[in-house]
């Protein structure tokens, strides 16, 4: 095997191989389906004023680092809601991943083993070797190609740092054991929602000596460097990507066989269920809704933020309560309801999660869903979907107190690596994720290699750094932008007017996990008690926020 050619999977090294066989020799066994869950980000010529609330922010004040590029006006006032934050911010045009590396995922690419390459894993002389998140498995052999050429020019950069991909999915019930057993690699992604629990449990390094390191002197945009920081205001975990909102995507071609108008998406939940039942007339599922490994209940979350509720408060003492059994989480499901078994118009699956309604949706299979906007990356790289078919608008909002969920993603070091390690790795960071920030040359050079490999370059997300910064970078890269903004202008020419809201701060995938069961029962038995269920639900979740809080 080439030196370059260690990134790649095994299917694409198999059909190099090929090539170069006699065609008589050549035989290709079947190779097993690959099966990932990713994330990612866009926009470009919509610049909108963001209003983020802090739902319900940790019960501790987490130290604001100073950021000299970033102009946020911030108002902390005091309420049993939390923080609300107004922050003026633009979004922009991100070519995709520094050259294919923002793949949206907490898994990655490699023909790399489990335990290969890890962190004890000797090197040349002098030679720091660093296994790291790629692409989620299951993604095309062109982003598998455009990541194995990144990791070739940061190496020709850094001859002191040999760079290996590997499989890894984040999964908070398997991290432990990940970190315990040796599997875990040198840098990996995990959500927002994760980086202050592994920060108190001491499972991830502690980055804060390298942050001046980072471009823009580690200027981050404190309202996303925040969950990456622990109590004692160091920085463990660095902003990375998929900064995201919550929006309503929907399949164009659906939407005209159903005899509706593409470019006139629902913009409130009757509309919403309207165009369901006309789609749903065709064949396919009208609406469809994640149930299972906690997506249930992420996405149960966006649709109570969207009519107005929250699924915790903290009170002035920092103390969480669970409120799962709020209105507007009962009028969800009861919408829910009325779509499955009144109208029958969300199909026959009911345990879909993140992977697998992705791929129900990029295979025609449902006219429209709720995720995070980032989430076309993946349906093109990873579920092969026609850029044609998609559409992008805003989740309906109702109510005074409505928004959207947002969210992202974070970048960390295993807290076993040695010091030459998390240095390696503070570059990588710098190189991979945001190295398209802070160069001209960096920004024009991913976005030809995305183009390269036919990677999508525009997806939204939110500003890590400033909104000057954005504003520079997306000068940069507006000539390469290949994503159909056309199809997603009901959720960029809005979102700048909508309410960015956190997701619950305590627990989270313990709540998530507890409405799983709420979510599919809904959806599998005409007469699901909601009202007993979400007792129940709201009980597994103050248990665990107590034990949070208590361990924190």
């Amino acid at each position: 095997m080439l030196p370059h050619e260690r990134h790649l999977p095994e299917m694409l090294l198999r059909e190099r191989h090929l090539a170069k066989m006699p065609p008589r020799e050549r035989h290709l066994p079947e190779m097993p389906p690959h099966e990932g869950r990713p994330p990612d980000a866009h926009c470009l010529r919509w610049r909108p004023r963001l209003r983020w609330a802090h739902e319900s922010d940790p019960p501790h004040t987490i130290p604001q680092p100073h950021n000299r590029n970033n102009t946020t006006a911030i108002t902390q006032p005091q309420s049993h809601k939390g923080v609300t934050m107004t922050i003026h911010k633009r979004w922009c045009a991100v070519a995709l991943c520094a050259g294919l590396g923002l793949a949206m995922a907490a898994s990655a690419c490699s023909s790399k083993t489990a335990g290969e390459g890890s962190s004890a894993s000797p090197g040349a002389a002098g030679q720091v070797t660093l296994t790291v998140t790629g692409l989620l498995p299951g993604s095309t052999t062109a982003a598998y190609q455009g990541l194995a050429d990144q990791v070739s020019a940061f190496e020709a950069a850094n001859p002191g740092i040999r760079v290996i991909t590997m499989d890894y999915e984040w999964k908070a019930t398997t991290f432990a054991a990940d970190l315990a057993g040796g599997t875990l690699p040198d840098v990996f992604e995990i959500p927002f929602t994760d980086g202050k629990t592994l920060i108190a449990n001491q499972q991830i390094a502690d980055l804060n000596q390298y942050i001046k390191q980072f471009p823009y002197d580690g200027g981050f945009n404190p309202n996303v460097l925040q969950y990456g920081q622990g109590t004692d205001g160091d920085v463990y975990a660095i902003p990375a990507k998929s900064i995201y909102g919550v929006g309503l995507h929907y399949n164009r071609d659906l939407f005209t066989k159903a005899g509706l108008d593409p470019d006139k998406p629902p913009t409130t939940w009757d509309e919403v269920r309207s165009d369901a039942k006309a789609i749903a007339a065709t064949g396919a599922a009208g609406f469809c809704q994640m149930s299972n490994n906690g997506t249930g209940g992420w996405q149960l979350t966006v649709d109570t933020y969207a009519r107005g509720g929250r699924m915790e408060t903290v009170d002035s003492a920092g103390k969480a309560t669970a409120t799962l059994d709020n209105a507007a989480t009962k009028a969800s499901l009861q919408y829910l309801q009325t779509l499955r078994w009144t109208d029958n118009s969300m199909g026959s699956t009911f345990t879909y999660d993140w992977g697998s309604i992705n791929q129900a949706f990029a295979a025609g299979q449902c006219g429209m869903y709720t995720s995070g906007q980032d989430v076309y990356t993946s349906l093109v790289q990873s579920n092969a979907m026609n850029p044609d078919m998609y559409g992008l608008t805003m989740i309906p909002l109702e109510g005074a107190d409505s928004g959207v969920l947002g969210g992202g993603t974070l970048a960390a070091v295993s807290v076993k690596d040695t010091d030459a390690q998390k240095a390696a790795a503070v570059k990588w960071i710098s190189y991979y994720y945001l190295g398209r920030y802070a160069s001209q040359e960096a920004a024009v050079t991913a976005a030809k290699l995305s183009l390269a490999n036919n990677q999508p370059v525009g997806v939204p997300e939110l500003p890590i750094f400033s909104d000057a910064n954005l504003a520079q970078y997306e000068q940069w890269v507006k000539p390469y932008v290949n994503v159909p903004l056309d199809h997603m202008t009901g959720f960029t020419d809005k979102i700048g007017a909508a309410t960015l809201i956190n997701e619950p701060p305590v627990a989270t995938q313990d709540v998530y996990a507890a409405l799983d069961p709420v979510v599919q029962a809904v959806l599998t038995d005409r007469n699901a008690d909601i009202d007993a269920l979400l007792t129940t639900a709201n009980t597994a979740a103050q248990r665990a926020i107590d034990r949070a809080q208590t361990a924190s």
